[in-house]
């Protein structure tokens, strides 16, 4: 089957996920259509001194958060693994396609640089670089799993993914883009099935710091379930977590040779950046309101056919209003009844897995007719004139969905799911 274009119409057979709300679909979505948070205060490390002592950590899985790629290659594992066996594609550590795994940027933890230093001979002269260097015969896996690439080298010895396994990070559209090259890369015919994999298990106090010092996380700690707020007039900035995400990506063809189910269509999707600052969007909006309109085009799907939008909705005063300015630019006076709704207000802000995470709360959604709530919409912003499925979730028809990614430095991206080809 063709798409109106003339390429292949693109399915999704299989979804894995992983969040500070539980492992797996059902608990997942059984508790996002609930209302319910999943953040709380931290109690993997020290928070005293910190601004901010709360986030979506990951209790329930018993890896080493310190130990560099080790806690993200575990949750990607187990997001994978549950949307493989759900697709059915290939056999076991044999997948039929590639891997496209979105992850943070490795960094050394001050856990693992002090390890490393205390293995070594005290030398007055030698620099940090120098004996990282010399520790490679005392580290062993631990520095093998700081290589930016071990994730991926794991997940494709795991599953048997074929050819080189692709890593990448374009900051918070990081899911979004995975998706997009696996869309891409069976386009192109180099292949009928991918997997798309999006994890990112980097909380750590020195990630913390960083973005506190950007002023972009909230504070609001006394309460940690209610201190995510999208779309609020109280929002003060987003609440980090971690998770992972897994979509099996086939061809409709392909999928229906070997008989799968399919949960849904990709109909599109579109990528654009303005490269304006670090962390704030361009004020003109051009690359926000550009990814959405360039996924509406690749997809051949006009404004009015979206039926519900899965928001960024980070909780930031700068990327809520501008998130508002784009569906608004874009849906006209429709944008006030429009259905638009941010899982952030309960898992909190995923960073490079939040795009794959959105794509399958987007596909449930679908599936299930019913829409998530944006939780802690107390106070309406008066500025941002959104339906944001208040508090409460919702039934409603939904057969076409738009997911927004926007990532810091101005990478953002655009993903236009649907229940039945076009």
């Amino acid at each position: 089957m063709k798409d109106a274009s003339g390429r292949p119409v693109i399915v999704v057979t299989g979804t894995g996920i992983v969040t500070a709300l539980g492992e797996g679909k059902q608990d997942n979505w059984a508790t996002l259509t609930a209302g319910k948070s999943g953040i709380h205060a931290i109690t993997r490390f020290p928070t005293e001194g910190l601004r901010t002592t709360i986030g979506g950590t990951i209790d329930f899985v018993d890896v080493d958060p310190f130990n560099c790629a080790s806690f993200t290659s575990e949750i990607a594992t187990r997001a994978a693994r549950e949307a493989v066996e759900q697709a059915g594609a290939g056999r076991a550590g044999d997948f039929p396609g590639p891997l496209f795994l979105a992850m943070p940027p490795i960094e050394m933890e001050w856990p693992m640089r002090e390890k490393i230093l205390k293995s070594q001979p005290r030398h007055e002269s030698a620099d940090y670089g120098d004996l990282i260097a010399s520790a490679r015969p005392f580290a062993g896996d631990d520095r093998e799993d700081c290589l930016f690439g071990s994730v991926g080298e794991h997940l494709a010895s795991t599953f048997g993914t074929k050819g080189s396994p692709i890593s990448l990070t374009t900051a918070c559209a990081s899911g979004a883009t995975a998706i997009q090259l696996a869309i891409e890369a069976i386009r192109r015919g180099e292949t009928d099935a991918a997997l798309t994999v999006a994890a990112d298990g980097s909380m750590y106090p020195e990630t913390m710091i960083r973005f506190s010092l950007l002023s972009a996380l909230s504070t609001q700690n006394d309460e940690p379930e209610k201190a995510s707020r999208p779309f609020s007039k109280n929002r003060d900035g987003f609440v980090m977590a971690e998770g992972a995400a897994a979509l099996v990506i086939e061809s409709y063809e392909h999928a229906r040779a070997r008989g799968a189910s399919i949960l849904g269509v990709i109909r599109g999707g579109g990528e654009k950046a303005d490269s304006f600052h670090r962390t704030r969007s361009n004020p003109d909006g051009k690359a926000i309101v550009g990814a959405m309109t360039a996924a509406l085009a690749d997809a051949g799907c006009e404004p009015d056919e979206i039926d519900y939008i899965n928001a960024h909705g980070t909780g930031t005063p700068e990327n809520d209003k501008m998130e508002h300015f784009a569906v608004n630019a874009i849906f006209g006076e429709r944008a006030s009844r429009l259905p638009i709704s941010s899982n952030k207000s309960m898992i909190g802000h995923t960073l490079t897995a939040a795009g794959a995470i959105e794509a399958v709360v987007s596909l449930l959604t679908m599936e299930h007719q019913r829409i998530p709530p944006t939780i802690n919409y107390d106070i309406p912003d008066p500025a941002i004139d959104l339906d944001v499925v208040p508090n409460v979730a919702r039934d409603a028809t939904v057969t076409t969905v738009m997911s927004n990614s926007f990532g810091f430095g101005g990478q953002n991206a655009s993903l236009i799911f649907a229940r039945e080809p076009a």
